[in-house]
């Protein structure tokens, strides 16, 4: 990977902005001299400090000096952001990432001018570990733009760049999802448990085959479908447990926790 000449300001670094942080480094995408963290309380980034990284509490004078800036706040804190650093904006120069949910592209270029540079970026907390999924979008932003964004995430897992319309779904299959699969594990272990195995071992055993069933259909390229039907066999234990899940409502109670999670993530910043 070609290292990035210039300088990146992380703003809000909590898990997100730190973990992209450590996997720019890590993929020799940067050096941590040339990225800038920044938080309330610094003492917390103090680690981060003796690594190599800049550490700073003023975000204004952060943005002054940065080719790439990325907004890595909860979006009730992203106006009062956007008023601190309006002042250090050069939209010439820099781009803009923002994690925040639910606001749009449009929305931070009404706060810091029309001409700026904004792409949206909605990753998960397994970018802690390498395995995000990571959605790409914006309305206006120049392709060169939108791909040193895809290359810089790239560093922490898979990226699909979608359109603008669909980041608030997104959230709610990519970042909301981690939990819903946790919480499928979570039972299935509970269940390991009713059945004879100890929590510990029930766990390690529900872990490793849900993990076992995502790499199948990464590695194969295959539906979930196709390999369900390898393990059904006719009258057999499996399509009994599937189907008492289904009368249940398992699919479909996935299906809609989903859909109410799209629509509060469209609804978690307000404009004003």
């Amino acid at each position: 990977m070609n290292q990035f000449k210039g300088s990146i300001a992380i703003l809000g670094s909590g898990n997100i902005g730190v973990s992209l942080a450590k996997g720019l480094i890590k993929a020799d995408y940067a050096l941590p001299s040339q990225i800038t963290l920044t938080r309330r309380n610094i003492s917390n980034l103090s680690v981060l400090a003796e690594q190599g990284f800049v550490i700073s509490a003023d975000n204004s004078a952060v943005v002054g000096n940065a080719d790439i800036v990325v907004l890595a706040v909860l979006p009730q804190q992203l106006n009062q952001l956007l008023e601190q650093i309006r002042p250090s904006v050069d939209a010439k120069k820099q781009v803009f990432i923002s994690v925040a949910s639910g606001v749009s592209c449009a929305d931070i270029r009404s706060k810091l001018g029309e001409d700026v540079q904004v792409i949206r970026a909605m990753p998960n907390t397994a970018i802690a570990i390498g395995q995000s999924m990571t959605c790409v979008a914006t309305d206006h932003a120049t392709k060169d733009n939108v791909e040193e964004v895809i290359r810089m995430f790239e560093t922490v897992g898979s990226v699909v760049k979608i359109n603008e319309d669909l980041m608030t779904s997104a959230t709610a299959l990519c970042a909301c999802g981690i939990a819903f699969f946790l919480r499928a594990i979570r039972a299935a272990s509970q269940g390991g448990v009713e059945i004879g195995f100890h929590a510990d071992e029930a766990l390690k055993m529900a872990v490793q085959t849900a993990k076992g069933a995502a790499d199948l259909l990464l590695q194969m390229q295959s539906h979930p479908e196709q390999e369900i039907d390898k393990v059904t066999s006719p009258k057999g234990c499996t399509i009994a447990g599937l189907n008492e899940m289904e009368h249940n409502g398992f699919s479909s109670s996935l299906i809609k926790g989903i859909k109410l999670s799209a629509v509060k993530a469209g609804a978690l910043y307000t404009k004003e």
